[in-house]
């Protein structure tokens, strides 16, 4: 019984590294300029927890196998204390390499959170509520138009509180999708009405929390143009599930053609482009960051 144990859990440590090398189920292609960075500090910290993985699962076979109940043995179990030095060094040698990939991510972590976007980059607010996403632009003049908690009536369909007295919002648009141009830099900066959200586009390698009371900011640079799923990934409630957007990468051109459209117009255009771009990367177009 000891050996046909020892053999099932090889079998399963085969399986399991598998299911990771033969790459049916990995990562979306990425489509930001730190995509390449993210990517391959995962694939560093996969190979070597992946590793680790496998010596511990052969090495716990192996004493299945060895010393496993068998109709022929006879000796008696033995009680070990162990070996307070080996246990030492293993202990050392695995704070190494985990403080190290923990450094190693941090550094590609904080080159985009603990960074100011930069100078010019296409702002706009996002700001979450059960169970919606909502995407507040500055229009053509690019100033955003005043918000205040005490203006924001759902009924009326302003979400995020915008004053429409106020000069700025005149040209400001408030949708459920979200479009960013490609080649740009673009900052998000993310606001909860009620409860702790979380937005996440696999494809743009970002995940952030969105909490009550605070502003955070997110930036990047899309290098490819599509449509992609952008979800809530933190539990907000009975119809999270339900909690669900669109990333649209558009050329700079049609970007700017579209924040400059109307107010009656905007979302007749969004609802155009979400038929236009099909769910993922468009191929056989030219990016304005390739060209």
């Amino acid at each position: 019984m000891g050996r046909a144990l020892g053999v099932l859990i090889w079998l399963l440590t085969i399986g399991s590294v598998w299911l990771f090398v033969n790459g049916r189920w990995w990562l979306p292609p990425y489509i930001s300029e730190h995509g390449p960075a993210y990517d391959r500090q995962f694939l560093i910290t996969i190979i070597v927890v992946g590793l680790s993985f496998a010596a511990a699962q052969i090495g716990l076979g192996w004493a299945v196998w060895r010393y496993g109940a068998r109709g022929d043995r006879r000796e008696r179990a033995v009680y070990s204390h162990g070996n307070n030095r080996l246990e030492i060094v293993w202990t050392a040698i695995t704070a190494l390499i985990f403080i190290t990939l923990g450094l190693m991510g941090q550094r590609v972590w904080a080159q985009l959170h603990l960074s100011e976007a930069p100078a010019g980059a296409t702002r706009v607010h996002v700001v979450a509520q059960q169970f919606q996403w909502n995407f507040h632009y500055p229009g053509a003049d690019k100033n955003f138009g005043r918000t205040s908690p005490a203006l924001v009536k759902d009924s009326e369909l302003n979400f995020v509180g915008l004053d429409e007295q106020d000069a700025n919002a005149k040209d400001d648009q408030v949708v459920t999708t979200l479009a960013v141009p490609v080649g740009r830099p673009v900052e998000l900066t993310l606001e909860s009405k009620d409860v702790t959200h979380d937005l996440f586009v696999p494809e743009l390698r970002y995940k952030q929390d969105v909490v009550p009371g605070m502003a955070i900011k997110m930036h990047f640079t899309l290098t490819k143009e599509g449509r992609f799923e952008l979800a809530c990934a933190e539990l907000c409630g009975q119809l999270h599930y339900k909690m669900k957007s669109y990333l649209i990468a558009l050329p700079a051109n049609v970007y700017d053609e579209l924040v400059a459209l109307p107010q009656a117009q905007f979302q007749g255009r969004i609802t155009q482009l979400i038929k236009e771009y099909p769910i993922g990367i468009k191929q056989g177009v030219a990016t304005t960051a390739s060209r």
